[in-house]
């Protein structure tokens, strides 16, 4: 009956020492929870890049069958056509600047009076 309250001492400090370790040790319950977060982020990371390497592969699979995709990447790349078509191009006109008032063009005249 005597070593019973040093029995139980002893579990009480075991018992501390092990919840210490649990919330503040090496491997402890916060680290698990952003070693999850981090995983969680590099799953999605993964997700996103695959989805970019099957759409490259899909496209090297379909450069490699046919000439569709190969005339496509050709005239928006390259910007070549056929024999005989026609190409048109649309250039839209930028508005022009006005000159400052007062100034020169750089060349040493006064903007003002020159004539076109």
């Amino acid at each position: 009956m005597r070593k019973a309250p040093w029995l139980l001492l002893v579990l009480v400090l075991l018992l501390g020492w092990l919840q210490y370790k649990f919330w503040f040790g090496v491997g402890s319950s916060g680290q698990v929870v952003a070693l999850e977060q981090q995983v969680a982020a590099q799953k999605r990371e993964n997700a996103g890049l695959q989805e970019r390497n099957d759409a490259l592969a899909a496209e090297v699979e379909d450069l490699k069958s046919g000439e569709s995709a190969v005339e496509e990447r050709a005239r928006s790349e390259l910007g070549m056509i056929k024999p005989g078509e026609k190409f048109y191009r649309v250039v839209e006109s930028v508005a022009p600047v006005p000159p400052p008032e007062g100034g020169t063009d750089g060349s040493g005249d006064n903007v003002v009076d020159r004539v076109p």
